[in-house]
């Protein structure tokens, strides 16, 4: 394939990434390119470039709408902010686990054929 129909191909992936917010699979079925075509160009490094700022983009989206939840008072999206975000203030889930009794250790041996 010549270097102008790859070049027409990332831009045409680029365009159809942003649309379908960095979705891979979506994106290389709209165009009816493989995902290992996609693989092959993301070796590309303005390429991937390109394509780590559409991913950022999807992750800006989905923050902005977990965000709305939160200020919808979304108690489930709350939560996950703060143990995701809030980590370093202490809001994060831990299991705690108490043992009273003691530990033993028993060492098993295992005798093949030629033993």
């Amino acid at each position: 394939m010549s270097k102008t129909k790859v070049d027409v191909k990332k831009k045409l992936l680029v365009q159809e990434l942003q649309n379908t917010l960095g979705n891979v699979t979506a994106a290389c079925q709209n165009l009816s390119i493989p995902r290992s075509t996609f693989y092959k160009m993301i070796k590309d490094e303005d390429f991937k470039i390109m394509v780590d700022e559409i991913q950022e983009m999807s992750l800006d989206f989905a923050e902005g709408k977990l965000m709305q939840l939160i200020d919808a008072m979304n108690p489930v999206a709350i939560l996950f902010y703060l143990k995701t975000k809030g980590r370093k203030r202490g809001y994060v889930e831990r299991q705690e686990v108490e043992h009273s009794g003691e530990i033993k250790t028993t060492a098993i041996t295992i005798k093949t054929k030629d033993d």
